[in-house]
């Protein structure tokens, strides 16, 4: 028998005592009041009570230590012969073990080493873990293994849950600049009958009661754009979406992004709104515009710089070049007038080039943007011509889009933002996975 069937042995066998003794090792609820960061601020003498996981184990005689861990931090626990009644003390000694969630009601102190604490006088388990944590994690090498289980990950490396509260601080601070500005927060179909709104290949399904294929959207941009034709001057959505493709340090075939499009803006006032919006969101997540890259410092301060798409690739209309030049871009920079022959949705400048800028931070695309093309006999041809390049499946073009843009959309300016790229930015994090809570793995066989 292996170590760990052995300790699933045992704890099972626990188990089965606690319930003959008739005590409930999977409570409904404790009635927690403080969080652990709420004990450690307390004063000396102040009575708490709180619950975690038990992360450690030390019986010196007639005293035991254990830390405490919950969503805010640790904090060390001490059950003491005499101090904690007799019972407690005996059912910590011999029930309770590392990884098991516990309730427990005491009075801060300080032990001999100064180490803040918290004087166990009553004990409660609630959750009786079966299986034992790693005694090693941090040693673990392997990063396939800490994604696919993040819940352990975030478990033993409780720094982990940093990066999704600030990504949460990111979305926060977005959704409320947009609605300060009355903007109109909507949701649009994730299941759309015809993948539209960028050039990607879709993850295709099938929708059993309509007896129609469907595809996971690509985009929520076509549809955003009807509710402008409909009537509405300004609206955004937070978008998960999918495109069926390679995945690498910063693309993942799920992401998120924001998009937002405003009536009577061309991409020149896009440009400006962009630099108080990402500005605002920078000071609000980190104190001040800036963004540390390992020792390095980005500052990130109006006018950002600007360069155009042909001067940026030399004159060649190459995506890898460009993705390669782009990685040289350190300080914020706005990518110029795109070629027309890539940018189908984008209203022209010249016969050459259309009104669209992408920001780049740090060598990463974060911003796709443009004035919107709202001539509906120049969008179906180009809508034509993309369906002749593609390569493999029919494709075709959303006609009711074509439809509602004859009835008459107004200038308009579209916006698309990588939520998951730049929290990557601003927690220096490596690898989209990273800023992922549960990125996709191969099933483990």
């Amino acid at each position: 028998m292996g170590r760990e069937e052995q300790i699933i042995k045992e704890r099972e066998k626990k188990i089965s005592e606690l319930r003959k003794k008739g005590v409930n090792p999977y409570v409904n609820k404790f009635d927690k009041k403080d969080s652990v960061e709420g004990c450690l601020k307390a004063k000396l003498g102040t009575n708490v009570k709180t619950a975690g996981r038990v992360m450690t184990k030390r019986e010196i005689g007639k005293i035991i230590f254990s830390n405490l861990q919950d969503f805010s931090g640790k904090i060390q626990i001490v059950l003491q012969d005499k101090e904690t009644p007799a019972k407690d003390f005996g059912f910590f000694k011999k029930y309770i073990d590392i990884g098991d969630i516990i309730g427990i009601e005491g009075k801060t102190i300080k032990t001999k080493t100064g180490e803040k604490s918290v004087l166990v006088k009553k004990l409660t388990l609630l959750t009786k873990s079966l299986l034992p944590l790693p005694s090693k994690w941090h040693g673990l090498q392997d990063k396939e293994e800490r994604y696919r289980k993040r819940y352990l990950d975030m478990i033993m490396n409780p720094e982990i849950k940093k990066v999704f509260e600030k990504k949460a601080k990111v979305i926060k601070a977005l959704r409320n600049f947009l609605l300060e500005k009355d903007f109109i927060e909507v949701t649009t179909p994730i299941l759309q009958p015809i993948p539209g709104g960028a050039l990607a290949k879709p993850f295709k399904t099938y929708y059993n009661i309509y007896k129609e294929n469907v595809y996971l959207r690509i985009a929520p941009e076509l549809y955003l754009k009807k509710l402008i034709i409909g009537g509405f001057e300004k609206v955004f959505e937070f978008a998960d979406c999918f495109r069926n493709e390679g995945a690498d340090w910063n693309h993942n075939p799920e992401f998120t992004i924001l998009e937002f499009y405003q009536a009577y803006i061309d991409y020149e006032d896009l440009m400006k709104f962009t630099e108080d919006l990402i500005i605002d969101t920078i000071k609000k997540v980190n104190g001040k515009a800036e963004i540390k890259k390992g020792k390095e410092t980005i500052r990130i301060k109006k006018p950002f710089k600007r360069i155009t798409f042909e001067k940026l690739t030399k004159g060649k209309m190459s995506d890898e070049i460009f993705k390669e030049e782009v990685k040289k871009l350190k300080e914020p920079t706005f990518v110029i007038n795109h070629p027309f022959e890539i940018s189908p949705l984008a209203k022209k400048k010249d016969k050459k080039t259309v009104q669209r800028f992408q920001l780049v931070i740090d060598g990463m695309e974060l911003v796709n943007a443009y004035s919107e093309l709202n001539d509906p006999i120049d969008q179906k041809k180009r809508f034509n011509e993309q369906v002749k390049k593609k390569e493999g499946e029919k494709h075709e073009y959303d006609k009711d889009f074509v439809k509602a843009l004859e009835y008459g959309m107004p200038p308009t300016g579209g916006w698309g933002f990588g939520v998951d790229r730049f929290t990557m930015l601003l927690t220096d994090s490596s690898s989209i996975r990273d800023v992922t809570l549960f990125p996709f793995m191969k099933l483990e066989r």
